[in-house]
């Protein structure tokens, strides 16, 4: 019954209120007085932050409030009424719009009611999905913050009409819903007074700056970390051996991974000037990886010098085969370690081939000089015959035979300088290769320190 009662009041209240009621003038008794609206704004979402087009979608609460003086009633003539539920299109309401909106879409807000007292204040809850143009700096990303303002003020009422006055110091963030890439560390709220050059009348606004900090975990494991391993692929390739063919493959192939990744990187980000630290480092790391693969290229150059190359000069074999080969502890061609029982295979070889060298000299020794030689010949002969009584005949089969071991001393000898300058020929390409691996090793430690230090300079740049 008491509720009935008070439906009937409502009713009555309505028609006398805006029998006379119009929405186009503002409802002030004096024209001359400022009408001020209280405005308040309530976070409740991120929607998107689309940082190539520099737009910050938001679902937002816009609470505002002011007095109309042509509705207003005696609560008690009404049986105790004191506030009503109207669509808000039946009462005047303030022009206030976002001034930085990105929006195609020019729609009149939501036509929701307002909650009208019986002082004539009016109370109008709208809920919006607003989208600002926001100025986006890239250049710590993906360890970066954000500031975003949204903007509101009046589009035709100027500040000697309609005032707006901040309800709080900043926007409520106490319904706001925790978002996956962003934590919102503020949303303070300015009243800015603005005289435009069109005009000269004040124009007043809020401002509401939403600072943002971007939550990066889900880009250190995507494209920071798999960054980082591979950038450390790269000096690996100093360490592939020569012979195998792959290390010019392994340097393109790393490096045709971080174009990839820059790729994804340059399509999220807006085309302007300023590189952001993750591209910054991949910039970097395809610079080194292509310094890198250059370098291999020469190296292996000197890996292939053959026996027509030209000797290792000697401040080569002072600096890099004495002294570097043992800093970064390279060791002959073919070898990685040295065991004891590597070593005691060497000395048994040692020992061996000393054993056959000693056997070869008692065998070579009567044949070392020609006269010697023919002299042996000579004494064998002589016995042969005061033996057997040999004629003349033999003594001459005798010296043809010495000459034919003179041919054949001469073929020995030739055989053995060939040996000798094969070996000569091939120690000048053993000495080349081990300069290619000594090169090998120390740009391979090189290049290891300057990608750690680059993965700790971004990181320290981060934090």
């Amino acid at each position: 019954a008491v509720e009935s009662a008070k439906g009937k009041y409502a009713h009555m209240l309505f028609n006398e209120l805006f029998e006379d009621y119009s929405n186009a003038l503002r409802p002030v008794e004096d024209t001359d007085k400022v009408l001020n609206v209280t405005l308040q704004i309530t976070l409740s979402q991120i929607k998107d932050m689309d940082e190539r087009n520099q737009i910050l979608s938001a679902y937002l609460w816009i609470r505002q409030s002011w007095y109309d003086a042509y509705l207003r009633w005696d609560k008690d003539k009404y049986d105790g009424l004191d506030s009503i539920r109207i669509p808000s299109n039946l009462v005047w309401r303030p022009d206030i719009v976002l001034y930085n909106k990105a929006d195609d879409d020019f729609s009149e807000p939501v036509n929701t009611n307002v909650v009208l007292r019986y002082d004539g204040k009016i109370t109008w809850d709208a809920p919006a999905i607003t989208k600002s143009s926001c100025v986006v700096d890239v250049s710590y990303f993906p360890f970066d913050s954000q500031q975003c303002n949204l903007t509101f003020g009046s589009w035709t009422y100027n500040g000697n009409q309609v005032d707006i006055i901040n309800s709080l110091d900043s926007g409520d963030l106490s319904d706001f819903i925790e978002d996956v890439e962003w934590e919102i560390h503020g949303m303070p709220a300015v009243k800015n007074v603005i005289t435009y050059g069109c005009c000269s009348e004040p124009y007043p606004d809020v401002t509401f700056t939403l600072i943002l900090k971007r939550k990066s975990s889900f880009y250190i494991f995507n494209l920071l970390l798999p960054c980082i391993l591979i950038s450390f692929l790269a000096p690996l390739g100093f360490y592939l051996p020569a012979d195998s063919g792959e290390k010019v493959s392994l340097g393109v192939t790393v490096l045709l991974a971080l174009t990839v990744f820059q790729l994804m990187v340059a399509e999220i980000m807006p085309p302007s000037e300023n590189v952001p630290l993750i591209g910054k480092y991949y910039i970097a790391t395809m610079t080194m990886i292509t310094a890198s693969t250059a370098l291999t290229i020469i190296i292996m150059n000197l890996h292939h010098c053959g026996s027509e190359a030209k000797p290792v000069p000697q401040w080569a074999k002072v600096v890099i085969l004495d002294y570097m080969s043992k800093i970064f502890f390279v060791y002959d061609v073919g070898e990685n370690c040295t065991s004891p029982k590597r070593e005691k295979e060497e000395e048994r070889r040692l020992e061996g081939d000393d054993g056959c060298q000693r056997r070869h000299k008692g065998v070579r020794s009567p044949l070392s000089t020609t006269s010697d030689d023919c002299n042996l010949k000579e004494n064998l002969n002589g016995n042969w015959n005061k033996s057997y009584g040999v004629h003349g005949e033999n003594v001459r089969e005798s010296v043809n035979c010495c000459s034919c071991y003179k041919m054949l001393i001469k073929n020995i000898e030739y055989i053995a300088n060939c040996v000798r300058d094969h070996k000569a020929n091939r120690a000048k390409g053993i000495e080349w290769k081990k300069v290619a691996k000594v090169m090998d090793r120390f740009f391979m430690w090189i290049f290891f320190i300057m990608v750690f230090f680059m993965s700790v300079l971004i990181i320290g740049k981060a934090a």
